[in-house]
């Protein structure tokens, strides 16, 4: 797959690459290394375009899983504390 855009909202972009630019890098990579096209076989049930072949959610999921464990990331809870 691409990064079809980027928006970078207060610099957003510019702190991730020097904060964290090895996994940004990383990141990006695991999106090259999904081949979107293999993905897309969930067909369309809405009035507008039926029939129509959508990417599959859960496919895509599975991808980036795999690849994001091919690099050895695992998954972690981060505990937040939101204002009320």
């Amino acid at each position: 797959m691409i990064v079809a855009g980027v928006y970078s909202f207060n610099g957003g972009k510019e702190v991730m690459g020097s904060r964290f630019g090895v996994e940004l890098r990383d990141v990006e990579r695991v999106i090259a290394a999904v081949a979107g096209r293999t993905h897309k076989t969930k067909m369309s049930r809405e009035k507008t375009m039926p029939g129509k072949i959508l990417y599959s959610p859960k496919s895509l999921n599975r991808a980036f899983e795999s690849e994001f464990h091919k690099r050895q990331w695992r998954n972690h809870r981060v505990l937040c504390d939101y204002p009320t």
